[in-house]
């Protein structure tokens, strides 16, 4: 082989190396080629979930929020839960409160209720400072009265004088007690921001005004006056539903003892409620926007005129804490798309500076088409109180059930409330629940036990208490 023939041999083996390894070819020059543009695809921006709404410009701090900020395109069930707390004032000195008592003293209450009464009666004027006023009701088939007095020591011996003097008879005139109460208050109400009449009975209204509706409009124009009523049922013999019914429409507090003993205890809590009083005149609306209609206000006496719904509350005190859980059905079908679901409004008479306040908020949620990204970012507080709320419903069921002696359909209420729990649990833990689950369980156990007709209005009395707790009313449900 020539060396001709032997160097263009070798060229052209390095040649085909070099196109299989990528080598730069013998004797040929490329081009220089532009290089690849790397494109940067940045993932989509999701939208901002919508958090809990908190206003504080007065007296009361307004926290909001929704158990579903993410919802599926097309018409969903939403919970909204709004928190109002009355503010604390370090060191504040207390009100001054304008106080009427007023005592059942029916033959019912012969004995040992009565006697309790009046020390109760007589521990509540111990509690009394001079700035305050008191007047002493008493009603059975008639009404006496120990006309408002402001509480001076000299005075607070005339009253403890006259709470000596009560006795037991007649029937259970309510509605003339509380007309009683009511024109005692008037006597100086003008000089007092808190005026409020505490009611306490054992038994049925029997004489006098006694259908629910005529009762109950009596609490409403107290409430119109501007007077508080707060109701204590005692023993297991009262309607107990007139009695919430009284502190509902009166914005006060409702009790429930089956041991006269405790009187005492409630009658300091209520003239404490009443003499931290922040708020009064307390009022929140809910603006329905269009795709949002209303399922329920939970638990609470509601009013709606076209897309508006109002909740009257409570008067509050320092620290007090009352929830309203609202069912509403949201609809919309665009994905991506912020919602407003509601529109909030707070208005009440801020005690602390004498003005009138207003707070507002709005919540919304966001429109999405997938199931995993809805049921992640569900509001773990907001779903455990629906959870309460909706078990509160059946929680009435099962006392109702109770009463009309259907114990086993009373115990499936209780079970399907075991199983609201259960299901509130996969979203917001064990631990958020555990407490709700053991209350269920114990209403089981008393209701199973109930043999007769004083434990079975004992139940249904309990199960009601826990209801209204469970709806929210946590500060005004003693």
């Amino acid at each position: 082989m020539n060396r001709t023939v032997l160097f263009l041999s070798l060229a052209g083996g390095l040649a085909l190396t070099a196109l299989v390894l990528g080598l730069p070819q013998l004797g040929v020059v490329k081009p220089p080629q532009p290089p690849v543009p790397v494109v940067v695809v940045a993932p989509p921006v999701p939208p901002t979930p919508p958090q809990p709404v908190t206003a504080t410009p007065g007296s009361l701090t307004m926290t909001s929020r929704l158990s579903h900020p993410y919802i599926p395109a097309g018409t969903s069930e939403v919970f909204a839960t709004v928190d109002l707390t009355g503010a604390e004032v370090p060191g504040a000195k207390r009100s001054a409160v304008n106080l009427a008592l007023v005592i059942d003293r029916s033959g019912s209450m012969s004995g040992y209720k009565l006697a309790q009464a009046k020390q109760a009666a007589r521990h509540l004027v111990s509690l009394l400072r001079d700035e305050d006023r008191l007047a002493i009701v008493h009603y059975g088939s008639d009404v006496k009265s120990l006309p408002s007095l402001q509480a001076t020591p000299g005075n607070r011996e005339r009253m403890l004088q006259y709470v000596d003097g009560i006795w037991d008879e007649g029937g259970t005139n309510i509605g003339a007690g509380l007309s009683a109460g009511r024109f005692q208050l008037a006597t100086a109400q003008g000089q007092f921001h808190v005026n409020r009449l505490i009611l306490m009975s054992d038994g049925q209204p029997t004489e006098g005004v006694t259908d629910d509706e005529g009762l109950t409009q009596q609490a409403r124009e107290l409430r119109a006056a501007g007077i508080t009523l707060s109701a204590i049922g005692v023993g297991t013999d009262f309607n107990e539903d007139l009695m919430q019914a009284f502190a509902e429409y009166g914005a006060g507090a409702y009790g429930f003892l089956e041991d006269a003993g405790q009187l005492a205890t409630l009658f300091q809590k209520d003239l404490q409620q009443a003499t931290t009083s922040v708020a009064r005149d307390v009022t929140l609306t809910f603006t329905l926007p269009p795709g949002t209609s209303l399922g329920e206000v939970m638990g609470y006496r509601a009013s709606q005129s076209g897309n508006v719904v109002s909740v009257p509350l409570p008067d509050f005190s320092a620290g007090q804490l009352e929830r309203v859980v609202v069912r509403l059905n949201v609809t919309d079908d665009t994905v991506g798309h912020t919602v407003r679901v509601t529109d909030l409004k707070l208005a009440y008479t801020d005690l602390i500076r004498n003005v009138g306040v207003e707070n507002a908020a709005t919540l919304s949620s966001v429109v999405t088409d997938r199931r995993e990204e809805v049921l992640a970012r569900q509001d773990k507080e907001a779903t455990v109180y629906a959870a309460r709320a909706r078990s509160a419903v059946n929680m009435q069921k099962a006392a109702e059930a109770l009463r009309g002696g259907r114990k086993d359909e009373a115990k499936g209420y209780l079970q399907q409330n075991q199983a609201l729990f259960h299901e509130a649990s996969a979203v917001s833990g064990a631990a958020a629940v555990a407490a709700d689950v053991a209350e269920q369980q114990a209403t089981l156990d008393e209701y199973d036990s109930a043999d007769n007709d004083e434990e079975t209005r004992s139940a249904v009395k309990r199960s009601k208490v826990k209801a209204m707790k469970s709806f929210g009313k946590v500060g005004s449900t003693y």
